[in-house]
């Protein structure tokens, strides 16, 4: 049994490609900019971040503030093909010009101007290129519902023959995220089922050609963990790979569950990874056989350099557009100091179930949160020189324990998993808003993290560390975060 993610927090839609020694991961983002991280790894195992795919905030043309929860980029597929990195990607607020595509020499970038498939309406597109060179796009169509199937020239987004629907999954919710994999004389068509929460699993079908007619797998779906006690649940999204050995994994998402019943997840959706055998021509999930590691995830950033951290991301516009670093982080003005919807608010995944994380302010009024959405988030707002926590979950809003701020105090955030008793009300965790005064929290709130949670909040992403300047400008001199052990 396997519950350690290879990509904790806000990874979701994992999609997964060999170059040599080297695998590249690519995850979705929803409202976020820059979007579409690729991470690389010599092991499966170990990740590190070399870039984003869609660095054009008008590409993924969220709205600002609320509305943009949980739009933008929806599920990538990463594939590698002779010699160039492709990434196709629904963009929601440009669904009606189809399918998007970029593709790019280095996973780094710089990437393509992304071209778009006409006529194509639907969510997670896959591509896949045939002995002849010819490239086939296939993603979950709307109407009629089901797999639909393209040629297409991959460059220019041009459609190049009869559009098909080629499955229509087994019955279960919700069949999406289509990959089409070449093993030995068949193609397999390999699909999440079942609606991206606790039903959630994979189903796949074979064929002897990557058009069909498909044969679903008898025992689909071949891998889920609804209604077991396994501490990862809503497994799915998945993808296929050889490795450079022969063997093959599989690289799909999950969410853990905490509190009471029942039961909430903070982090959104994480990647995770699973041996794969094959029987009969059919593949068979081996959890366990990789052993991810529980890894240090802390760090500190001065903004000492002369660009943001790629850590940073920010909802519906480029970091960039308000944030710079140099001697500490400048913020240009953000939201009013009354107003409780976040706007330009920079941001960096929340990674642990325990953690910690305060900043420095140096000039200005700011806040720093702990944030689901533009509505739905904690923070300690430091205005004029005196702290307020605040705990904002539409359409609710509270402020409490202000405090005067002196000479290195810190604004800071402590979360610690709840762990209830049978019976007992209680949420995932609890949030304790503050400031960092010699070392130690002097709290001024603490609240339930439910109403941080996708149960309560909904949508598709995580929890993010915010900063972000109230009313003028203002600079922030250090932001830490440290993954608590105890």
């Amino acid at each position: 049994m396997t519950s350690t993610p290879i990509l904790p927090g806000f990874h979701p839609d994992p999609s997964i490609c060999r170059v040599g020694d080297a695998y590249y991961l690519a995850t979705s983002t929803f409202e976020y900019v820059p979007g579409v991280p690729i991470h690389r790894s010599m092991d499966l195992v170990n990740w590190e971040l070399v870039g984003h795919a869609l660095p054009d905030a008008e590409v993924i043309r969220a709205p600002r503030g609320a509305a943009g929860a949980s739009t933008g980029i929806f599920a990538p597929t990463l594939r590698h093909h002779e010699g160039l990195f492709w990434i196709a990607t629904t963009s929601i607020g440009r669904l009606a010009e189809g399918q998007l595509i970029t593709h790019a020499t280095d996973p780094a970038g710089p990437w393509s101007e992304p071209v778009f498939v006409p006529g194509t309406p639907g969510i997670d597109p896959d591509l896949a290129w045939l002995d002849d060179g010819m490239c086939l796009l296939t993603w979950r169509g709307f109407d009629p519902a089901g797999i639909h199937q393209v040629p297409i020239d991959p460059r220019s987004g041009e459609r190049l023959g009869e559009e098909a629907v080629v499955w229509t999954g087994t019955g279960l919710a919700d069949t999406e995220g289509p990959h089409l994999i070449r093993r030995g004389g068949w193609w397999y068509l390999l699909v999440a089922e079942g609606g991206t929460h606790l039903g959630h699993g994979v189903s796949i079908a074979r064929a002897r050609g990557p058009r069909g007619p498909f044969e679903p797998h008898p025992l689909n779906p071949i891998f889920s963990h609804r209604s077991t006690e396994h501490p990862v649940q809503a497994v799915g999204h998945p993808d296929l790979l050889e490795l450079g050995d022969g063997t093959w994994a599989m690289v799909h998402l999950g969410i853990r569950q905490q509190g009471s019943f029942p039961r909430f997840h903070v982090l959104g959706r994480e990647t995770f990874l699973a041996g794969i055998d094959w029987v009969d021509d059919w593949p068979v999930v081996v959890e366990g056989r990789f052993e991810a590691v529980e890894r240090d995830t802390s760090w500190s950033d001065s903004f000492a350099g002369q660009g943001l951290d790629p850590r940073w991301v920010a909802p519906s516009v480029a970091p960039a557009s308000f944030a710079a670093a140099g001697q500490g982080l400048l913020l240009e003005s953000g939201r009013p100091a009354s107003a409780a919807e976040q706007d330009r608010v920079l941001c960096a995944r929340v990674l642990d179930l325990d953690w910690d994380a305060s900043a420095g302010v140096r000039d200005g009024d700011a806040c720093l949160s702990v944030r689901l959405d533009a509505t739905h988030w904690y923070g300690v707002e430091l205005i004029g020189g005196v702290a307020r926590a605040r705990a904002e979950s539409a359409p609710f809003d509270q402020a409490a324990g202000a405090q005067a701020v002196g000479p290195g105090d810190r604004l800071a955030i402590r979360c610690r998993r709840s762990t209830p008793a049978l019976g007992e009300n209680a949420g995932p965790d609890v949030i304790e808003l503050g400031i960092e005064r010699g070392g130690e929290l002097v709290v001024l709130a603490a609240r339930d993290g439910r109403y941080l949670s996708t149960e309560v909040a909904g949508g598709f992403t995580g929890r993010m560390l915010g900063v972000e300047a109230l009313g003028g400008a203002a600079t922030i001199a250090q932001v830490t975060y440290n993954r608590a052990t105890g």
